[in-house]
């Protein structure tokens, strides 16, 4: 028989190797990288929706004091007391119809806030008269002032007459009423205050200017069409 060959004892089992201290670096290394990438996607995204909710709540509150601008337009009222509407460059009054009389409103510009001010409405001439000079010194912020937009740089006014637009403040936009015929007014004699009472625009542009920082940056063009007003 032939000789029988002697079997190897087996070979213990090796040890399981390890990672070294250079790949547990560049693993930590890529995975601070990854995590990098992801926070700034992540934080992209809520800048982008964060900036997108601003930009919406801003439209939205432009388009609720456009929609009151256009509202106090429509609502103008021609009276023999006060103009019906009056514009020196900063501030725009105007008189509305209200149910309890007569309203006086003002629009002004005051250190890049657009404000509104509402008087209380007034069943007599000498009321009327009282709110028009009191708004001829505000110095916006008195109370009632409510300011509605900030930012603003500049606003114009134009008003729509001679099939034409011009601005609010120049001279040759000033019509008048013809003189009433003698002896239609009472007591034989023309009413003086209905000679010098003006003729409403049949329209009124409105050219908002926001600053650069502003929530709504560039400008803002609105058109009002006037109907005809016929003095209480």
């Amino acid at each position: 028989m032939p000789p029988r060959r002697a079997v190897p004892p087996p070979r213990p089992p090796s040890l399981a190797r390890g990672f070294t201290l250079v790949e547990v670096l560049v693993a930590i290394f890529v995975m601070a990288l990854m995590t990098a990438l992801a926070w700034q996607g992540i934080d992209g995204m809520v800048r982008a929706r964060e900036a997108s909710q601003q930009r919406l709540e801003a439209l939205l509150r432009l388009q609720t004091v456009l929609a009151q601008w256009e509202q106090d337009l429509a609502q103008v009222q021609e009276t023999l007391a006060v103009p019906a509407l009056a514009f020196d460059g900063a501030t725009l009054r105007l008189t509305r119809r209200q149910p309890e009389g007569m309203q006086l409103v003002a629009w002004s510009l005051r250190g890049g806030a657009w404000l509104r001010w509402a008087g209380t409405p007034a069943t007599t001439q000498r009321e009327l008269q009282d709110d028009w000079l009191r708004s001829q010194q505000f110095l916006g912020n008195e109370p009632g002032q409510l300011r509605t937009l900030g930012g603003v740089a500049q606003w114009q006014l134009f008003c729509f007459r001679g099939n034409a637009w011009s601005n609010c403040q120049s001279d040759a936009d000033v019509v008048t009423v013809s003189p009433t015929p003698p002896g239609s007014g009472p007591g034989g004699g023309a009413p003086p205050a209905a000679a010098g009472r003006q003729l409403l625009p049949t329209g009124v542009r409105l050219v908002l200017s926001f600053g650069d920082g502003a929530e709504m940056p560039g400008s803002v063009v609105r058109d009002i069409m006037l109907g005809p007003q016929v003095a209480p």
